[in-house]
């Protein structure tokens, strides 16, 4: 889905119940952004009005595949149209990172969560919120859940562990039916509380949070000290020449 598709699900009422539900759990794991420096990945703006005012800054950064809409609605926009592969910000520049309809949808997946990790301060935490493949939301192509790939815990805590994060917190939602009947969704916070209880498995989208691992980084390439070859002619310095021979001997 691209950015307008993504605007026009969370407009209907399916869209405003399963933004209020996220949204409940992103507050529930990070109550207190205070001074810290927060950046929303894919499309991140209907969860990040709340940090608006309370954080020192919030950008919201949309991939090129999904394009870009002006957040907020009134006064200097806080979105950009990024390369996921290359995010445009310093190294350890970000305090929190919230990704949500990006991990799902990326084309350049680990490279995406090597950028996530470079811009993320030491003691950072990265929140994904990602569709469970074994949900009905998942197979519901009519919602952005139901689009790219779904993933399961193990799935997704193995890839954020190859990518140098550790999960350290989970929480699950959307177990309301992905329909948009209004009658329904008016019990959503009935299927929430007995989906929690009976069927934790199928929540539509799980949310995990996970920190940076600094004794993982990738060690830098040792350099090559450079020989300086000499001139036609010119006599070679000692072990030159013997290199050379076993070379072309």
């Amino acid at each position: 889905m691209d950015v307008i598709d993504l605007r026009d699900f969370y407009s209907r009422p399916l869209g405003r119940v399963s933004r209020r539900l996220i949204d409940g759990q992103i507050q529930k794991l990070w109550p207190e952004v205070s001074g810290l420096n927060v950046l929303g990945l894919g499309f991140a703006t209907p969860y990040l009005s709340p940090f608006i005012g309370k954080a020192e800054r919030v950008l919201g950064f949309m991939p090129a595949a999904q394009g870009v809409l002006h957040w907020p609605a009134s006064g200097p926009s806080h979105t950009a149209l990024v390369d996921e592969a290359d995010l445009p910000l310093d190294d350890e520049t970000m305090d929190r990172v919230l990704v949500v309809h990006g991990i799902e949808g990326s084309d350049n997946l680990r490279a995406m969560l090597r950028q996530i990790w470079r811009v993320l301060a030491p003691g950072g935490r990265l929140l994904i919120v990602v569709p469970n493949r074994q949900s009905l939301w998942a197979r519901r192509e009519t919602t952005p859940f139901g689009q790219g790939q779904p993933f399961s815990r193990g799935q997704i805590t193995r890839l954020l562990r190859e990518s140098m994060f550790s999960p350290c917190g989970w929480a699950s939602t959307l177990y309301v039916p992905p329909v948009d009947w209004e009658p329904l969704l008016r019990s959503a916070n009935v299927w929430e509380r007995a989906g929690d209880l009976m069927w934790p498995r199928f929540a539509g989208v799980f949310l995990i949070e996970a920190t940076k691992q600094i004794y993982a980084a990738t060690p830098v390439p040792v350099r090559r000290r450079r020989v300086r070859v000499p001139a036609f002619g010119a006599p070679a310095p000692a072990g030159i020449a013997g290199a050379t021979a076993i070379r072309h001997g």
